[in-house]
């Protein structure tokens, strides 16, 4: 089974989302939550996706 992307546990601001997403492709996660910020300014897009992703991507299992 391949990697698959989790809400982040310890870095979190709001739900995880831009945590996880910065886990899973090994990048700072200051730089993704940029990325949702300027999407939020155009066209209010990033708000929609953020509450979208945090709704579908599940949480880490616990061992």
């Amino acid at each position: 089974m391949g990697r698959r992307v989790y809400l982040s546990d310890t870095d979190k601001k709001i739900g995880g989302v831009c945590g996880g997403i910065g886990e899973y492709l090994d990048v700072d996660s200051t730089i993704i939550r940029l990325l949702w910020v300027i999407f939020a300014f155009v066209g209010g897009s990033g708000i929609l996706a953020y509450i979208i992703a945090w709704a579908i991507i599940p949480q880490r299992p616990r061992s």
